[in-house]
C-alpha cells in the first residue's frame, strides 16, 4: 500500500501490497514479478547460467537483485512446481529465509534430483519464487511445564496415514 492507504499509484487498489525497495543488481534482468493477480509468490529469475548435474548436481545461483524487508517481515524463497514437476529440479534449504536486516544479493540453491539427466539453468530462467510475509518477535519464556493440548505428545506421523 501506498503510505495513505491507497493502492500502488496505477489507480488500481490493492489490499494487502506492500512496498519493498529492491536494488537491481543487473539491469538487463527483471524485478520480481507475479505471473497472476493474486499470487503468494513473485519469480525470481537467475542472473548466470548454470549446469546442474544429475543425482543431487547444485548451484547457488545469483537472482541479480538486493532488497530491503521492512522490519517485521521476511521473505521465503520456495521452489517452483514446474521444474521441479519437469525437470526434478528444485530448491534445497527450503524454504530459504531472508530476514528484514539482510542487504546482499539474493542467491538460490538449486538442485537437480534427476538420476540422469543435466538440466542447464539458462540466464533470466525464473528458477524459484519469493514470498513475503509478516513475522512476530517471539520472547521465549521457561517454564516448568506446559498446558496440555488435544495432540499432546503425538510426534512424527502421530495422527496417522
Amino acid at each position: 500500500m501506498t503510505p495513505d492507504g491507497g493502492g500502488t499509484g496505477d489507480g488500481v487498489a490493492r489490499v494487502g501490497t506492500l512496498t519493498v525497495q529492491v536494488v537491481r543488481l543487473d539491469r538487463d534482468l527483471p524485478l520480481p514479478g507475479y505471473a497472476h493477480v493474486g499470487d503468494a509468490g513473485a519469480d525470481l529469475v537467475a542472473r548466470i547460467e548454470v549446469l546442474l548435474e544429475p543425482n543431487g548436481g547444485r548451484a547457488m545461483v545469483p537472482t541479480g537483485i538486493a532488497l530491503a524487508l521492512p522490519e517485521g517481515y521476511a521473505g521465503f524463497v520456495q521452489p517452483r512446481s514446474g521444474l521441479a514437476l519437469r525437470h526434478g529440479v528444485t530448491c534445497l534449504n527450503t524454504p530459504g529465509l531472508i530476514d528484514s536486516g539482510y542487504r546482499d544479493e539474493l542467491a538460490v540453491l538449486l538442485v537437480n534430483t534427476d538420476p540422469e539427466v543435466p538440466y542447464r539453468v539458462q540466464r533470466g530462467d525464473r528458477i524459484a519464487q519469493l514470498v513475503v510475509q509478516r513475522v512476530e518477535s517471539v520472547d521465549f519464556v521457561e517454564v516448568e511445564t506446559l498446558a496440555g493440548s488435544e495432540r499432546g505428545l503425538g510426534g512424527f506421523g502421530s495422527t496417522g496415514r
